[in-house]
Protein backbone atom coordinates (compact mmCIF):
# COMPACT_ATOMS: atom_id res chain seq x y z
CA UNK A 1 0.00 0.00 0.00
CA UNK A 2 3.15 2.23 0.83
CA UNK A 3 4.24 2.50 -2.91
CA UNK A 4 1.07 3.53 -3.95
CA UNK A 5 1.09 6.45 -1.74
CA UNK A 6 3.79 8.40 -3.98
CA UNK A 7 2.09 7.70 -6.88
CA UNK A 8 -1.67 8.70 -5.71
CA UNK A 9 -0.03 12.30 -3.95
CA UNK A 10 1.58 12.55 -7.24
CA UNK A 11 -1.82 12.20 -9.51
CA UNK A 12 -3.70 14.32 -7.01
CA UNK A 13 -1.24 17.46 -7.35
CA UNK A 14 -1.22 17.05 -11.04
CA UNK A 15 -5.25 16.91 -11.67
CA UNK A 16 -5.57 19.39 -8.62
CA UNK A 17 -3.21 21.67 -10.80
CA UNK A 18 -5.11 21.01 -13.80
CA UNK A 19 -8.46 21.98 -12.30
CA UNK A 20 -7.26 24.98 -10.93
CA UNK A 21 -6.01 26.39 -14.06
CA UNK A 22 -9.39 25.40 -15.85
CA UNK A 23 -11.24 26.78 -12.75
CA UNK A 24 -9.06 30.17 -13.34
CA UNK A 25 -9.71 30.25 -17.16
CA UNK A 26 -13.42 30.14 -16.17
CA UNK A 27 -13.12 32.99 -13.83
CA UNK A 28 -11.00 34.79 -16.36
CA UNK A 29 -13.69 34.74 -18.79
CA UNK A 30 -16.90 34.80 -16.38
CA UNK A 31 -15.14 38.21 -14.80
CA UNK A 32 -13.51 39.95 -18.07
CA UNK A 33 -16.47 38.53 -20.45
CA UNK A 34 -19.50 38.14 -18.50
CA UNK A 35 -20.17 41.95 -17.17
CA UNK A 36 -18.43 43.29 -20.18
CA UNK A 37 -20.69 41.52 -22.45
CA UNK A 38 -23.83 41.87 -20.39
CA UNK A 39 -23.61 45.61 -20.70
CA UNK A 40 -22.83 45.80 -24.16
CA UNK A 41 -26.08 43.41 -24.47
CA UNK A 42 -27.29 46.06 -22.24
CA UNK A 43 -26.86 48.50 -25.29
CA UNK A 44 -30.01 47.39 -27.31
CA UNK A 45 -32.51 49.11 -24.49
CA UNK A 46 -32.10 52.23 -26.69
CA UNK A 47 -34.52 50.23 -29.60
CA UNK A 48 -37.74 50.79 -27.91
CA UNK A 49 -38.88 47.32 -29.19
CA UNK A 50 -35.78 45.42 -27.29
CA UNK A 51 -36.69 47.50 -24.32
CA UNK A 52 -40.09 46.49 -23.85
CA UNK A 53 -38.94 42.95 -24.30
CA UNK A 54 -36.47 43.24 -21.41
CA UNK A 55 -39.02 44.86 -19.17
CA UNK A 56 -41.58 42.05 -19.96
CA UNK A 57 -38.75 39.64 -18.95
CA UNK A 58 -37.79 41.54 -15.81
CA UNK A 59 -41.65 40.91 -14.38
CA UNK A 60 -42.04 37.38 -15.49
CA UNK A 61 -42.47 34.65 -12.39
CA UNK A 62 -39.56 32.84 -10.60
CA UNK A 63 -39.78 29.44 -11.88
CA UNK A 64 -40.32 30.89 -15.70
CA UNK A 65 -37.14 33.36 -15.17
CA UNK A 66 -35.58 30.30 -14.42
CA UNK A 67 -36.33 28.08 -17.47
CA UNK A 68 -35.47 31.07 -19.70
CA UNK A 69 -32.38 31.54 -17.63
CA UNK A 70 -31.41 27.89 -18.41
CA UNK A 71 -32.24 28.43 -22.16
CA UNK A 72 -28.97 29.74 -23.74
CA UNK A 73 -26.95 26.88 -22.20
CA UNK A 74 -29.49 24.21 -23.53
CA UNK A 75 -29.78 26.21 -26.91
CA UNK A 76 -25.88 25.95 -27.20
CA UNK A 77 -25.77 22.81 -26.83
CA UNK A 78 -26.23 21.68 -30.50
CA UNK A 79 -24.06 24.25 -31.48
CA UNK A 80 -21.49 23.16 -29.98
CA UNK A 81 -21.63 19.51 -30.83
CA UNK A 82 -21.93 21.28 -34.27
CA UNK A 83 -18.27 22.41 -33.48
CA UNK A 84 -17.28 19.25 -32.60
CA UNK A 85 -18.20 17.61 -35.67
CA UNK A 86 -16.25 20.47 -37.37
CA UNK A 87 -12.79 19.67 -35.24
CA UNK A 88 -13.87 15.80 -36.26
CA UNK A 89 -14.39 16.24 -39.59
CA UNK A 90 -10.66 17.80 -39.71
CA UNK A 91 -11.70 21.99 -39.54
CA UNK A 92 -10.76 22.60 -36.48
CA UNK A 93 -10.22 26.11 -37.03
CA UNK A 94 -13.78 26.51 -37.83
CA UNK A 95 -14.32 24.52 -35.31
CA UNK A 96 -13.27 26.69 -32.79
CA UNK A 97 -14.47 30.05 -33.81
CA UNK A 98 -17.25 28.27 -33.65
CA UNK A 99 -17.44 27.43 -30.21
CA UNK A 100 -15.73 30.90 -29.50
CA UNK A 101 -18.56 32.59 -31.06
CA UNK A 102 -21.24 30.69 -28.75
CA UNK A 103 -19.48 31.16 -26.35
CA UNK A 104 -18.87 35.13 -26.43
CA UNK A 105 -22.58 34.83 -27.17
CA UNK A 106 -23.87 32.33 -24.53
CA UNK A 107 -21.53 34.51 -21.90
CA UNK A 108 -23.32 37.61 -23.17
CA UNK A 109 -27.43 36.69 -23.23
CA UNK A 110 -26.86 34.42 -20.21
CA UNK A 111 -25.06 37.71 -18.44
CA UNK A 112 -28.03 39.93 -19.30
CA UNK A 113 -30.65 37.23 -18.34
CA UNK A 114 -29.06 37.32 -15.25
CA UNK A 115 -29.17 41.11 -14.87
CA UNK A 116 -32.45 41.53 -15.74
CA UNK A 117 -33.97 38.57 -13.84
CA UNK A 118 -31.56 38.30 -10.50
CA UNK A 119 -34.66 39.59 -8.25
CA UNK A 120 -37.14 36.75 -9.27
CA UNK A 121 -34.23 34.36 -9.21
CA UNK A 122 -33.51 34.53 -5.38
CA UNK A 123 -36.84 34.15 -4.59
CA UNK A 124 -36.33 30.87 -5.64
CA UNK A 125 -34.71 28.81 -2.56
CA UNK A 126 -32.85 26.22 -4.73
CA UNK A 127 -31.11 29.06 -6.74
CA UNK A 128 -30.08 31.43 -3.78
CA UNK A 129 -28.79 28.34 -2.35
CA UNK A 130 -26.64 27.22 -5.42
CA UNK A 131 -25.24 30.89 -5.82
CA UNK A 132 -24.37 31.11 -2.16
CA UNK A 133 -22.56 27.79 -2.89
CA UNK A 134 -21.22 29.29 -6.09
CA UNK A 135 -20.14 32.42 -4.66
CA UNK A 136 -18.08 30.78 -1.36
CA UNK A 137 -16.85 28.23 -4.46
CA UNK A 138 -15.17 30.90 -6.38
CA UNK A 139 -13.35 32.83 -3.17
CA UNK A 140 -12.02 29.65 -2.56
CA UNK A 141 -10.85 28.78 -5.89
CA UNK A 142 -9.02 32.46 -6.44
CA UNK A 143 -7.42 32.08 -3.61
CA UNK A 144 -6.27 28.97 -4.55
CA UNK A 145 -5.29 29.85 -7.96
CA UNK A 146 -3.49 33.42 -6.16
CA UNK A 147 -1.29 31.25 -3.97
CA UNK A 148 -0.39 28.81 -6.96
CA UNK A 149 0.54 31.83 -8.88
CA UNK A 150 2.33 33.77 -6.10
CA UNK A 151 3.88 30.46 -5.26
CA UNK A 152 5.73 29.83 -9.35
CA UNK A 153 9.05 31.81 -10.14
CA UNK A 154 7.59 32.86 -13.30
CA UNK A 155 4.35 34.91 -11.66
CA UNK A 156 7.22 36.36 -9.29
CA UNK A 157 9.37 37.25 -12.22
CA UNK A 158 6.29 38.88 -14.29
CA UNK A 159 5.57 40.87 -11.26
CA UNK A 160 8.98 42.32 -10.95
CA UNK A 161 9.20 43.08 -14.84
CA UNK A 162 5.69 44.93 -14.70
CA UNK A 163 6.93 47.02 -11.36
CA UNK A 164 10.32 48.23 -12.77
CA UNK A 165 7.91 48.75 -16.50
CA UNK A 166 5.61 51.22 -14.21
CA UNK A 167 8.90 52.94 -12.10
CA UNK A 168 10.04 53.74 -16.05
CA UNK A 169 6.94 54.78 -17.63
CA UNK A 170 5.98 56.90 -14.60
CA UNK A 171 9.73 58.37 -14.97
CA UNK A 172 9.08 58.69 -18.79
CA UNK A 173 6.40 61.54 -17.34
CA UNK A 174 8.20 63.48 -14.15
Amino acid sequence: MSFFRPLWRMAWRTSRTLLLTLAALWFFLEEFGWHPLAAWLGRFTRWPPWARMEARIARLPPRVALLLFLLPAAALLPVKLLAVQLMQGGQPVAGLIVIVVAKLLGTAVGGRLFMLMRPQLMTLRRFARAMAWWRFTRRRVRLRVRRMLEASAGWRAMRAGVARWRLRWRGLFR
